[in-house]
């Protein structure tokens, strides 16, 4: 039995994580609406249930990762009116919607590779799931949850909260959404303001859209995510998840729609990631203040002070725990790229430590706080503490204060790989690492030369080399045996 422990959201406890049909683990992830750039938002709960996807399957589960693609039904305001928003960015660029939908997915799938994103089990577009979005509002329909008017099909929220509980993951109450839910233009045909569309009547502007019975229309937005995950998870699944801004309408919506066809909810334990936010404002498209991650890794943002790499994204979102919020600054990002420094420059000398005498540092009690730390609740903030604790002891080794047995030092590079590249997803860009190799070996040849100038008592040229590394942003460090050196940081 795992002793992994996830935070429930709609129990909000941590639980024990028992797959429903050990070993098969199914994770849904609410994707993309492709109709622009990933930003950082995007960025976040990508890694967040990679992180997860990557742990379950080192504890041997046979993970099915289902992840979708959002390329209909998303209106504008995330209800049942305005315009869809890929319909509305392919009118103004003058394309086909599905020509919208390929270039922007085409571009999200090279984010997550840039990101070292693992890739899905499935990867489910919502254009391609029609006939089943169809079949699941009748169900609901024939259950009497919903209602058909005007060739729309709404789910009656009301007769719904009779029977079950509608707001249970939110804590919405419903009496309060009868004030708080506002009047939107083409919401008058529904019997309650806070009723959802299951499908929608396409009006004569509306560029994508299917026959039904109801009419010519296409599926509501809530509805697709309920239609894919139960369609390639089965019903009740183990985990769906996605970022705290999908709480409510979104998920909540999921629930009651997914009980209301099957007489039982679908998820067994929702996880969601917290918000990267900006000022403490939240950060995303529809409030103009994201930043894309094309302008992250060009650094060509007003409020970006240089460009970023991949890793250091990767790291920054990382070393706070997924549930908690992250807000962006250049100090944050950049206090990440120089622990990540460090980070890479341990992980790369590890492997050439000579081994001596057993040393203080116990690599067997390291790995075991390691794995409690992902074992409660990912807690990745913990697991880079213990990551840099390990730096500690590689740096004073490579300083010859300290040493590994060598058992101890073949269990450690084995671990550091496990814990801070198969499970934390870190890596070097290949042209980063050729760079730098090449820069290692001049700085290396340097330093040869600097040393055999000592050994002939030349200190004269000693001296003047060491002050050129030391302009360059080189700082040397003499040893009884030699030297090492750094980067300044």
């Amino acid at each position: 039995m795992t002793n992994l422990i996830l935070y429930n959201t709609l129990t909000r406890k941590k639980e024990q994580f028992k797959p429903l049909n050990p070993p098969f683990v199914g994770l849904y992830v609410c994707g993309p609406t492709v109709y622009g750039d990933a930003h950082l938002g995007h960025a976040r709960p990508a890694i967040t249930f990679d992180l997860l996807f990557r742990y379950l399957q080192y504890l041997n589960y046979k993970v099915r990762y289902v992840r979708n693609i959002t390329d209909v039904g998303h209106l504008e305001n995330d209800a049942d009116s305005g315009e869809d928003k890929i319909v509305k960015k392919a009118k103004l660029e003058q394309l086909e919607p599905m020509e919208i939908v390929q270039r922007y997915t085409d571009r999200y799938h090279h984010h997550m590779e840039q990101l070292n994103v693992l890739k899905p089990s499935i990867e489910p577009r919502a254009s391609g799931h029609i006939i089943e979005q169809q079949q699941f509002v009748q169900r609901i329909l024939d259950r009497g949850y919903a209602y058909e008017i005007n060739g729309s099909v709404y789910f009656d929220v009301e007769k719904y909260h009779k029977q079950y509980h509608y707001g249970r993951l939110s804590g919405r109450v419903l009496e309060d959404l009868h004030t708080q839910t506002r009047a939107l233009e083409g919401q008058e045909e529904k019997r309650n303001p806070y009723d959802f569309a299951l499908w929608k009547k396409a009006d004569a502007n509306h560029l994508m859209h299917w026959p039904s019975p109801w009419s010519e229309g296409f599926p509501g937005w809530h509805l697709e995510c309920s239609t894919m995950s139960t369609k390639y998870l089965g019903t009740p699944f183990d985990i769906h998840g996605g970022g705290m801004d999908l709480l409510f309408p979104h998920h909540e919506c999921e629930i009651a729609q997914s009980t209301a066809a099957d007489g039982h909810e679908a998820v067994k334990l929702w996880m969601h990631n917290n918000m990267i936010t900006i000022n403490g404002q939240k950060m995303g498209k529809s409030l103009g203040n994201f930043i894309t991650l094309d302008e992250l890794f060009t650094g060509n943002h007003r409020l970006l002070q240089q460009a970023y790499n991949p890793m250091t994204v990767r790291f920054f979102i990382l070393q706070a725990h997924y549930r908690s919020t992250v807000d962006f600054s250049n100090e944050a990002l950049q206090s990440a790229e120089k622990g990540l420094a460090r980070l890479m420059k341990a992980w790369d000398i590890l492997p050439g430590l000579t081994p001596g005498e057993p040393g203080e540092f116990d690599v067997t009690s390291w790995k075991q706080r390691c794995f409690e730390a992902l074992d409660d609740d990912l807690n990745t903030p913990v697991m880079i503490a213990r990551l840099f604790e390990a730096v500690r002891a590689i740096n004073l080794a490579g300083e010859g204060k300290a040493s590994f047995s060598a058992s101890a030092l073949t269990e450690l590079v084995s671990l550091f790989d496990l814990f801070a590249g198969q499970l934390l997803g870190l890596q070097k860009p290949e042209k980063e690492r050729s760079q730098n190799d090449r820069t290692t070996e001049l700085i290396e040849m340097v330093l040869q030369l600097r040393l055999e100038a000592k050994r002939k008592n030349d200190y004269a040229t000693a001296d003047r080399l060491r002050d050129e590394l030391t302009r360059l942003g080189v700082t040397v460090k003499d040893k009884k045996d030699g030297y090492d050196w750094e980067w300044d940081s």
